[in-house]
């Protein structure tokens, strides 16, 4: 129940007690009442009317059918010949009319004489009615006054054969007959109003008492005067009252609130966010119904403070009632507080924002944009040249212009870039030497900061800029820079307050700077060691085309790493590697694995073999580091080693925890091995296995790291399919093939490094490979030989036809004289010719300098004094012995081979 309340401009009261307003549940029965008559009267009204109405057309339609229908039946007009028509017609006409549910039927000549009627003695008597146009042949219908009463009456002409009218037959109904219907529905319409009034009556006792529990039994009297005390008490206390519904809008507002809020007239009901002249902090609080204790707002010119509870306790209506005092002689306190809250919100601004990178640069920006325009309106920050590189500070080099911000762009401060060198008698070269900060009030009348750069600072001048404020970024006792502070739009100058809150500032900035110094610094130092750890340029082969990618972290210098190695016999080996985690540890790692590579790689030992050095090495460093105060382990390495031949086209390969390679086929069709993953490098838990492949020509070697392939918005599986999909095109280059898989796996920073080696193969055909089978007899040495000049004189190497019979010779004798099983000897001709001999013995040979006396052991001597390098390699079924020479220029011949070493002393 609502109630709009009439302000009041005092507290007197005239009080009611002499008389009792009537209840609003007596006024609502009594208006029920009156409703519930109205209808009932109303309705037998309309029930009369509508009667009247259908009973007239009733009783018309009726009188004209039936004596039309008596007028025209068989036997009437024989009967009218009679000489006493009445005896025949009046029952006939008696028993029609009872049938018709008419109240006469009168048969009549041409006179008007009776032969017909309801009450016998009026038989031949007159009829009472107009005959005349009847007699012309028309039916009449009319109302007359007739012997039983008011009655509805149709006169029909009776017509013989030839058309003329011989008698004329009127039926009717008295009007009392058709109306009688409507007084016996009298009872049921008004047993409805009775029974509606019963209910009204229920209704309005239960609405009473429901109204005295919702009122806690106060009567009309007392209700009355307790509304009439709330009205001149609210709009008579000096402190603003607000009540704001569920919905948030305004339900009322006294006249002190009116007055504080400058409220119109017709605020209440609209939403307290859509008042016009309401400040919106003070509106959004008034429609959150949040409870506020002393929240100060501004209205206006006046400062006020709000108190604010809800309404609401449980089952009863939504809503807060908010009170409002005025406190405007607390707005300079208020203003200073604004203050303080300001700068406050600057600085934790400047905690959160300054420093979110490990980057100079991006440090020195973040300080000038804090700044502005909430401190000042432009800001200059000058860094020394060294520090920007990572070195240690030294503003004797001058100063770089690192950061400007502004609330214009057309300033004519130093631009970014600029290399300044401050003069003495400037505040920034003062502060740069003290590390004291200076405020510059007026800009105009500071000489010694216009000897800097008199046409510049003129025009600084011009441009409105007038005060400043400069303070050496200083951190852990060295000075890194200066940041300049300028004012423009505030005509006031920079106050010695204002100096503190700077310090402040630049004090966060200064550590920040410093960090990302220091990242810098160490950063240039992991870069620059894992480049020199990485290979600068791979070595010449033939047996695969490489193209290689390596990706530095987001977070700085990782483990990845890759290597290509040539191998006797025109072999190749490819190795990928990755180390667990970033920075110089990471890298100083990577170095030693990939040397340590390149040392087993020597041996000519299967990848799996290779691997399992590895680990040995690997754990071994572990446990030295691990007794160490300072070493870190190496465990978490993994390994890819691979050896392909292109003789015989076949790809040997182990890993060691590594990610599989992937092997592209020359249409396109990509696959993964099924290559055992084996345990990380330092474990030592069981041995590698290796598999070998054979590859058409043309095929590509895939190698990556997991960087690749792993992220944490995507699952492995599905790096592993995107680059099958980045991989699967025919015949592109590796060179094209690694852009385009970088492109579709990889975002602009990587969060891992990522190391990528794709190599196509290829073959050395038959044209290139000599190979015989020898028994294992003295004899055949000569025919070897003499097939082995033949093979050179056709590929045009026969300058190598001495040293290499010089070599066969040492190698294959020994082979028959030490080795065992069947004996193999192959040519290949490639960037050099290789001689290999192949026993199922595996015993090695040693080179060793040969005595005076001794008859032999110079044969190997020759050997390595002939060739560029020779070694041996084992096999599953044996070994190897293998002697590269490499191939001659076109002037050189035989016999220069013997100044390669003295015969003499031979």
């Amino acid at each position: 129940m609502t109630r709009r309340f009439a302000p009041f401009r005092g507290l007197s009261v005239r009080p009611r007690i002499d008389k009792r307003p009537r209840s609003v549940a007596g006024q609502a029965f009594i208006l029920q009442v009156v409703v519930v008559v109205l209808l009932v009267c109303g309705t037998i009204l309309a029930l009369v009317l509508q009667s009247r109405y259908e009973g007239d057309q009733e009783a018309r339609t009726r009188s004209v059918a039936v004596a039309e229908t008596f007028a025209h039946s068989p036997g009437l007009l024989a009967a009218l010949r009679l000489p006493d028509p009445s005896r025949v017609l009046q029952p006939i006409a008696e028993e029609t009319r009872v049938r018709a549910g008419v109240d006469f039927i009168v048969v009549m000549d041409t006179k008007g004489m009776r032969y017909t009627h309801p009450q016998p003695d009026r038989i031949g008597g007159r009829f009472v009615g107009t005959i005349g146009p009847s007699l012309a042949g028309r039916v009449v219908l009319e109302s007359v006054d007739g012997p039983l009463g008011q009655e509805v009456q149709a006169v029909v002409p009776v017509t013989d054969a030839d058309g003329s009218v011989v008698a004329l037959v009127a039926a009717g109904l008295t009007v009392e007959s058709v109306t009688g219907a409507v007084y016996k529905q009298l009872p049921v319409i008004l047993g409805t109003g009775a029974l509606a009034l019963a209910l009204a009556t229920a209704g309005t006792a239960l609405a009473a008492r429901r109204l005295k529990r919702q009122t806690r039994g106060l009567g009309p009297a007392e209700m009355t005067r307790m509304y009439e005390h709330h009205d001149a008490v609210l709009h008579a206390v000096r402190e603003g009252v607000v009540i704001v519904g569920g919905d948030g809008r305004l339900l009322l507002a006294n006249d002190e609130a009116r007055r504080l809020l400058d409220l119109d007239p017709d605020s209440e009901g609209r939403r307290v966010t859509e008042l016009p002249g309401l400040d919106a902090a003070t509106a959004v609080l008034l429609a959150s119904g949040q409870a506020a204790t002393d929240e100060v707002r501004l209205a206006g010119d006046r400062l006020l403070v709000v108190n604010q509870r809800p309404t609401h306790e449980p089952g009863g209506p939504m809503g807060t009632v908010a009170t409002i005092r005025d406190s405007t002689e607390l707005e300079a306190v208020t203003g200073r507080a604004e203050v303080a809250r300001t700068r406050l919100k600057l600085l934790y601004d400047a905690g959160v924002g300054i420093g979110t990178t490990l980057d100079v640069r991006r440090t020195a920006q973040e300080l000038a944009e804090v700044a502005v325009p909430r401190f000042a309106d432009f800001v200059t920050v000058d860094i020394a040249d060294p520090v920007l590189r990572g070195d240690e500070s030294d503003v004797a080099l001058g100063m770089r212009r690192t950061a400007v911000s502004g609330i214009r762009d057309d300033h004519p401060l130093y631009p970014q870039g600029l290399l300044i060198n401050f003069v003495p008698s400037t505040p920034q070269a003062r502060g740069l030497g003290s590390g004291r900060s200076e405020v510059v009030k007026d800009l105009s009348d500071a000489p010694g900061w216009q000897a800097q750069d008199p046409e510049r600072t003129r025009r600084i001048v011009d441009y409105g800029i007038h005060s400043l404020i400069t303070v050496p970024l200083q951190a852990r006792g060295t000075i890194l820079g200066v940041a300049n502070f300028w004012r423009s739009e505030k005509p006031g100058p920079f106050e010695e307050e204002d100096l503190s809150l700077a310090e402040e500032l630049v004090a966060r900035a200064a550590v920040a700077v410093d960090n990302a110094r220091r990242y810098t610094r160490e950063h240039a130092l992991a870069v620059t060691l894992q480049r020199s750890l990485l290979p600068r340029a791979l070595p010449e082969q033939s047996a695969v085309e490489v193209a290689h990618r390596y990706l530095p972290a987001q977070s700085g210098v990782g483990g990845d790493w890759f290597d290509v190695i040539p191998l006797p016999g025109s072999r190749v080996a490819l190795v990928v590697g990755d180390v667990v985690g970033h920075g110089l540890h990471a890298a100083a790692t990577m170095g030693r694995l990939r040397t340590a590579v390149h040392n087993f790689s020597t041996l000519d030992l299967p990848p799996d073999e290779i691997l399992g050095h590895l680990d040995d090495l690997v754990g071994a460093n572990d446990q030295d580091e691990t007794d160490s105060a300072w070493g870190q382990a190496m465990t978490g390495a993994t390994c890819l080693y691979a050896i392909y031949d292109p003789a015989s086209r076949r790809c040997s390969m182990a890993r060691a925890g590594h990610v599989p390679p992937a092997v592209v086929r020359p249409d396109g069709t990509v696959w993964f091995p099924d290559l055992p993953a084996g345990p990380p490098l330092g474990l030592g838990a069981m041995p590698f296995e290796a598999i070998e492949l054979e590859l058409a020509e043309g095929s590509q070697l895939v190698f990556y790291t997991d960087g690749l392939i792993e992220d944490r918005h995507r699952d492995i599986d599905v790096g592993i399919e995107q680059l099958r999909r980045a991989l699967a095109y025919p015949g592109r280059p590796p060179e094209e093939s690694c852009r385009a898989v970088l492109r579709a796996l990889l975002s602009a920073r990587p969060r891992d490094d990522v190391a990528l080696l794709i190599a196509r193969t290829r073959v050395l055909g038959p044209d290139r490979v000599a190979e015989w089978v020898i028994p294992r007899d003295p004899s055949a040495v000569a025919r070897l030989r003499a097939a082995a000049v033949a093979k050179l004189e056709e590929w045009g190497l026969s300058q190598l036809a001495f040293s290499t019979e010089l070599v066969l010779s040492e190698l294959v004798t020994n082979a028959i004289r030490h080795g065992s099983g069947a004996i193999r000897v192959r040519l290949l001709k490639d960037q050099g010719l290789t001689c290999e001999v192949a026993d199922g013995s595996s015993t090695s040979p040693h080179l060793r300098y040969a005595a005076s006396t001794d008859e032999g052991g110079r044969g190997l001597f020759l050997v390595a004094k002939i060739t560029e390098r020779w070694g041996t390699r084992y096999t599953a079924t044996g070994k190897i012995i293998w002697a590269q020479q490499s191939l001659p220029d076109a002037d050189q011949d035989a016999a220069s081979l013997l100044d390669l070493f003295d015969t003499s002393a031979m």
